[in-house]
């Protein structure tokens, strides 16, 4: 079981803030995109599993946008890191021209970034 961290590390935070710094969808707008027949086509699928490993992160990313600082465990960190090094990973693929429309896009988004924000 995971322990909740009431006194948060400099290691913890430094994640917690780069998170924040790298997930540039709100909640709301994160909700709707996972909503979309766009978001639920794009990405790996383990083992034959309906929905994408990324498409699954953006749904544990909604919760972590949701939840109160102060409530944050090892395994919330865990996957905030997790998603950070995704999202770093795959912007450094960036395709040339116009990713509007890309599946590239469409997978950052799932993980809860928009690099049209950039």
């Amino acid at each position: 079981m995971a322990t909740r961290a009431e006194h948060p590390t400099d290691e913890q935070r430094e994640t917690r803030e780069e998170f924040e710094r790298l997930v540039n969808v709100t909640p709301k707008a994160l909700r709707a995109w996972l909503d979309s027949d766009e978001a639920q086509a794009v990405g790996q699928k383990p083992n034959g599993a309906d929905e994408s490993i990324g498409h699954a992160s953006g749904r544990r990313i909604v919760e972590l946008l949701e939840k109160k600082r102060a409530d944050y465990d090892d395994d919330d960190y865990h996957h905030m890191r997790r998603v950070t090094g995704y999202i770093k990973r795959h912007l450094a693929q960036r395709p040339d021209g116009d990713v509007a429309g890309t599946p590239w896009r469409g997978s950052l988004m799932n993980w809860g970034h928009d690099p049209l924000k950039d």
